[in-house]
């Protein structure tokens, strides 16, 4: 634990560090603006882990300055990293000319061209990034705080009874309910819900982070969710960082039923939960055998699994349709290729290891409160009998 503390750290200072040489130390002639701009960068370089440590609990007011300088700075380095390679040709070009320069004798006066040259240089790099990583952040916030969209799709299911075709499956994932949610966020999604008139409810994981005693009063709307066959939970991997016992309880009492490595029967429609796979190491560990095996193979099954990736497991008991959420569709693009890493399905349809996933983009937001190319989803499944 101590060397990854120690690594982000190192991995904090090294951006900041970074960020400083190329906003304020290369635009800035020395002097008292360059000394300011660096007292600014170890100061932001403070607020990163401070934010990361204090925002649960101890000093929730970082919550906002910390996660909104956390989706900033991500933005600069996306923007200024790419513009290394033009700077690079650029001061390659003006050196080649500076010796052309030296070599007939008008070596000074090029020389403070070139300091003039790459003053204007820096600048405009520096005001680029810093209003393209401003104008992407700005717009992330936006889409992050508006009301999530309805997302339809229509999946077609060999073994569903007729009298269940068109059968509306609501998916909601990645609520996290915590400290930059405000009293109406899980409101506004119960209410998005209710209007499509759903058949079943599926809440698959990460709806909070943090206590029951800290935002078990946030949560109180999901007792006002409607649909016919129910509202079902299964837990995420936060849920694990926030207790996961007392809110299983807690949703329970809301009138969401939690399903624990188990399934029920609807109209000839098996809904199998498993446990997150992260409760493993918390003595919760998923049970696809539990959940999936002994069954009527007769009858579809749709699965609720928080992460995309639990599809490998659940493929040997021939899953129907898996629903999961956890990848938030990257959240903030270009970071969905880092997530295409770690998870098989990163947003929408796909198929693993045989087993159709539909992943939702989530309706919260974890860290920052910003999504870019990603916007907060509620997912409507319409099973079709074929």
């Amino acid at each position: 634990m101590l060397a990854l503390l120690g690594l982000i750290l190192v991995v904090v200072g090294l951006v900041h560090f970074y960020l400083w040489k190329r906003l304020v130390r290369d635009p800035l002639r020395p002097g008292w603006a360059r000394r300011v701009g660096g007292v600014v960068a170890v100061g932001l370089a403070v607020l990163v882990p401070a934010t990361l440590i204090g925002a649960r609990g101890y000093a929730e007011w970082l919550a906002w300055p910390g996660y909104l300088w956390l989706a900033l700075m991500f933005y600069l380095l996306v923007t200024l990293i790419p513009l290394e390679i033009p700077r690079a040709a650029i001061l390659l070009l003006w050196r080649t000319r500076r010796r052309t320069a030296e070599k007939v004798g008008n070596d000074q006066s090029e020389a403070d061209g070139g300091v003039e040259r790459r003053l204007v240089l820096a600048r405009g790099i520096a005001i680029f990034a810093g209003l393209t990583a401003a104008g992407v952040t700005g717009y992330g916030v936006k889409t992050a705080l508006g009301p999530p969209q309805i997302n339809r799709w229509a999946m077609p299911m060999r073994k569903l009874p007729r009298g269940m075709d068109g059968t509306r499956l609501v998916v909601v994932s990645d609520i996290h309910l915590g400290p930059l949610a405000g009293t109406h966020h899980v409101g506004r999604i119960v209410d998005l819900i209710n209007s499509v008139k759903a058949d079943m409810v599926c809440v698959v994981g990460d709806l909070v982070d943090g206590t029951v005693a800290e935002l078990g009063r946030f949560a109180t709307p999901l007792a006002d969710i409607e649909s016919r066959y129910g509202a079902y939970f299964v837990t995420g991997n936060h849920e694990y960082y926030s207790g996961y016992a007392p809110w299983v309880e807690e949703v329970a009492q809301l009138g969401v039923r939690p399903l624990r490595n188990e399934r029920v029967e609807i109209n000839g429609l098996d809904l199998a939960g498993v446990n997150d796979l992260g409760g493993t190491q918390y003595g919760d560990a998923p049970d696809f055998a539990k959940a999936l095996g002994d069954r009527d193979t007769t009858r579809p099954v749709v699965l609720m699994a928080h992460q995309p990736v639990a599809a490998r497991q659940a493929a040997p008991f021939g899953v129907d349709l898996q629903v999961s959420g956890h990848t938030h569709g990257g959240q903030m693009a270009p970071f969905n290729l880092v997530v295409g890493l770690q998870q098989p399905v990163v947003s929408g349809y796909g198929d693993v290891d045989g087993v159709p996933v539909f992943v939702t983009n989530g309706a919260g937001t974890w860290g920052p409160p910003v999504r870019v190319g990603a916007p907060p989803q509620v997912t409507v499944i319409e099973l079709r009998a074929v």
